[in-house]
């Protein structure tokens, strides 16, 4: 998978569309600030929609689904969503330009399995959200990551128990595939198998699936602390608080400890706001 490219941010979140500037404090020995250059900052504020979903209606039409059926799978981030309707309408494809990845790689992926795997996608492309967790990496293919974004262990567990019996021939789907078809296929010597069998447990699955792209986490869906693949949009996105929460604690290691536990505070209060 690959993430836009986000340059000179070091902490990229969501905050009711206002913006907050923490000046990174300068460590014994670094080198001097140039001259007339500003202070390096950790920033947060709201990502705006690069491309507003209003026609989010129309990607349910395009999929051939009447206005009353199930609405697309990436439809809860329709309102400030980076993705357009064409990345929806790809995600829910067998084989998308996105990616060019086959699910059915191994026979045909059932129904409810591939629904996770259409969610995981729809998450990736279009939440604002996975800041906090945006690593630089270099490799040819991509130059950022998320690595370790804490999924809430009751949408890893249905992920795992919904897939158990689906078939796959690897247990990392990062790399290793034979890529000369045009999209993966199995490589030579690897057996078609149950993911039960390749992914024993829900962390298996989640954690190694993307080379620990995710994590399992102790966490439960609407405590404010893990990433929900799924939720009702109609009552708010609750990974907005998480990320907040995540990036103020990552402000607080760069700071000295004696500032660290008002930051983490700060990171309560703004918890307590946003439920008021």
């Amino acid at each position: 998978m690959m993430i836009p490219q986000i340059s000179h941010v070091p902490v990229l979140l969501s905050v009711r569309r206002s913006v907050l500037l923490l000046p990174l404090p300068q460590n014994e020995g670094s080198q001097v600030q140039a001259q007339g250059q500003p202070p390096q900052r950790v920033i947060l504020w709201m990502i705006y929609p690069r491309q507003r979903s209003q026609n989010m209606e129309m990607a349910t039409v395009a999929q051939g689904l009447s206005p009353t059926s199930s609405p697309p799978q990436c439809s809860p981030w329709r309102k400030n969503a980076c993705c357009s309707v064409n990345t929806s309408i790809e995600a829910h494809k067998d084989i998308s330009y996105l990616y060019r990845f086959n699910w059915d790689h191994c026979g045909k992926m059932e129904p409810a399995c591939k629904r996770h795997f259409i969610q995981d996608t729809c998450l990736y492309e279009c939440s604002p959200n996975l800041g906090p967790w945006i690593r630089e990496v270099n490799q040819s293919w991509r130059k950022e990551r998320i690595l370790n974004v804490p999924l809430c262990k009751e949408d890893c567990q249905s992920w795992w128990e919904d897939c158990r019996t689906s078939y796959t021939c690897k247990s990392n789907w990062h790399r290793g595939w034979d890529w000369t078809s045009g999209s993966n296929k199995c490589p030579t010597g690897t057996i078609c198998r149950t993911f039960e069998a390749y992914f024993p447990t829900p962390a298996a699955l989640c954690e190694g699936l993307w080379s620990h792209s995710y994590k399992l986490s102790n966490y439960s869906r609407g405590s404010g602390r893990c990433i929900q693949m799924w939720f009702d949009p109609a009552l708010g996105n609750p990974n907005e608080e998480v990320a907040r929460f995540y990036a103020l604690a990552l402000t607080a290691e760069a700071w000295p400890q004696g500032i660290r536990p008002l930051l983490l505070c700060l990171a309560l209060m703004l918890s307590l706001w946003l439920h008021d």
